[in-house]
C-alpha cells in the first residue's frame, strides 16, 4: 500500500516509526514531516490545510490510505473532502470532529447522554459570564470553545484569575464563539485511546502525561512535558467504568445523529473519588501519548487503521508488550513562553544506542549537516522496559548523552506511577 502521514511533530514520528514496519506498506509519505520522518518516509512539500494540494497529490501517487496526524484538518473537513474523492483517510468527519473542535459539542453530547463529566455553563456574553464567575466556587475552569493550538483551557485559582482568564478567551473567539466555564475536578488525570469505526469500540491502552513545564507539576501548562504507559491508576475497573459510562454513550449518540465516528478517540480523564469523569475529548492520538502508545503496540498498525476505515474492527484485537513505556519531551529553553529557534543539538546518534532507547523528533530541522532546533518542544527521548523504573532510567541515561545547552527537560517524568 502507498501511504501519505500528515503532520510534522513527535507524535507524526511514532506513527511514521510504526507505520514503517508495517508488511502491507509498499510506499510512505510525509507532509510536511521532520527530520526523524524523513527516517522513515519520503518527504513531499505540501502543507496540510491545503485540502486540494493534499487529493491532488494523493490522486496522482495512488495513495492507498491518508493517515491525518494533527487535530485541525480534522475539523476544517479534510477527511469529508478526501472521502469524496473516492480516497480512504483515517480520521473523523468534520462534524465528528467537533467532539475536539468545540468544548460546548461535546459538554451537549455528554449531558443529553449522562456521560459523567463536571458541572458546566456556555455563555456568549463576557458580563453574563462574570456574573456566574462572581456567583461561584473557586478554583474554577475556563474554555475556549475552538481549538486555540491547545492554549484555550486555564485553570484559575481565584476569582481575579478567573475574570482575567475570561477576558483572554472572549478575546480569543469570534462570531459569538461561545466559553465554557466548568467545575474543577479533584482527583488524577489519564488519558485512554479506542479505535472506533462507526459502532464497534476497540480499546487501546492508558497513559498519563505531564502538562506543567516544571518538576513537581509546577509553572505553566505545556504541550505536554512527558508521559508514561500505562497510568497504573487506570485499573481495570476503570477501563471498564469508562468504556461503559464514556465511551460507548458517546459513540452511541454520534451514530444515531448520523455522524458516525471513525478514527481513533482520545479519551482526556479525571479519575475522582467517585470513578472516571470526562475531561475532554481529542480527535487524533495525543502528543505525547503517542510516543509511548507505539513503542508498546505488538500489532501492525495499519491493519488496525484499515479495519477503522473499512468498519472491520469487530474482527480484530489488540496485543501489547508486557512493558513500560516513558518519553521525556527536551524542550528549548524559554517554552512555553518565548523561546529562541536555531541552537544546534548534538549527541542523538549516542543517546540512541542506549538499550531501550528511540528519540523522536519534534520540532527539529536540518541546516546543512547540522540538526538545530526549530520549535518549543523539540524531542522526544523514549525508552521501554519492564518497569517504569528501568524505562526511566534508561530515558534520562539518554537524555544526558544529549548535547544542547539551549534545551532543558523536566528530571521528574513518571513520579505518580513511581
Amino acid at each position: 500500500m502507498n501511504v501519505l502521514l500528515l503532520g510534522s511533530g513527535g507524535r507524526e514520528h511514532a506513527l511514521a516509526w510504526k507505520l514503517a514496519a508495517s508488511p502491507l506498506l509498499s510506499k510512505l509519505y510525509a507532509a510536511p514531516g521532520n527530520p526523524g520522518i524523513a527516517e522513515e518516509a519520503e518527504i513531499v512539500d505540501l502543507k496540510v490545510d491545503d485540502s486540494a494540494a493534499v487529493e491532488t497529490f494523493c490522486k496522482a501517487n495512488k495513495i492507498d490510505l491518508v493517515v491525518v496526524g494533527p487535530e485541525a484538518p480534522l475539523v476544517a473537513g479534510l477527511v469529508d473532502r478526501l472521502s469524496a474523492a473516492g480516497i480512504k483517510a483515517f480520521g473523523p468527519t468534520a462534524r465528528a470532529a467537533r467532539l475536539e473542535g468545540s468544548k460546548s459539542f461535546t459538554k451537549a453530547v455528554a449531558v443529553a447522554n449522562n456521560v459523567p463529566t463536571s458541572a458546566s455553563s456556555t455563555f456568549t456574553n463576557l458580563p453574563e459570564a462574570k456574573e456566574f464567575i462572581y456567583k461561584s466556587d473557586v478554583p474554577i475552569v475556563v474554555k475556549a470553545d475552538g481549538l486555540h493550538a491547545g492554549k484555550g483551557v486555564i485553570v484559575a485559582m481565584t476569582k481575579s484569575e478567573a475574570n482575567d482568564a475570561l477576558e483572554q478567551v472572549f478575546a480569543m473567539g469570534g462570531n459569538n464563539d461561545p466559553v465554557v466555564i466548568e467545575e474543577f475536578l479533584e482527583g488524577e488525570e489519564a488519558s485512554f485511546f479506542c479505535f472506533i469505526d462507526g459502532e464497534t469500540v476497540l480499546p487501546l491502552a492508558s497513559a498519563q502525561d505531564h502538562k506543567r513545564v516544571f518538576d513537581g507539576d509546577k509553572g505553566p501548562n505545556t504541550g505536554g512535558m512527558g508521559a508514561y504507559s500505562s497510568a497504573p491508576v487506570f485499573t481495570p475497573e476503570i477501563e471498564r467504568r469508562t468504556l461503559e459510562e464514556i465511551v460507548q454513550p458517546t459513540v452511541r449518540a454520534l451514530a444515531r445523529d448520523g455522524t458516525p465516528y471513525r478514527g481513533v478517540l482520545y479519551v482526556g480523564l479525571m479519575i475522582t473519588k467517585d470513578g472516571p469523569k470526562l475531561i475532554e475529548y481529542n480527535v487524533r492520538f495525543g502528543d505525547p501519548e503517542c510516543q509511548v502508545l507505539m513503542p508498546r503496540l505488538k500489532d501492525d498498525l495499519l491493519t488496525l487503521m484499515l479495519a477503522t476505515c473499512d468498519g472491520t474492527l469487530g474482527k480484530m484485537s489488540v496485543r501489547w508488550r508486557d512493558e513500560v513505556a516513558i518519553t521525556v519531551v527536551l524542550a528549548t529553553k524559554g517554552y512555553p513562553g518565548d523561546y529562541k529557534a536555531g541552537s544546534e543539538i548534538r549527541g542523538l546518534l549516542r543517546a540512541g544506542e542506549v538499550e531501550g532507547v528511540k528519540i523522536f523528533h519534534a520540532g527539529t530541522k536540518r541546516e546543512g549537516d547540522k540538526l538545530v532546533a526549530a520549535g518549543g518542544r523539540v524531542l522526544n527521548v523514549t525508552a521501554t522496559g519492564k518497569t517504569l523504573q528501568e524505562a526511566r532510567t534508561r530515558a534520562y541515561r539518554a537524555v544526558d548523552l544529549i548535547d544542547w545547552p539551549e534545551g532543558f527537560c523536566r528530571r521528574d517524568i513518571g513520579w505518580r506511577g513511581l
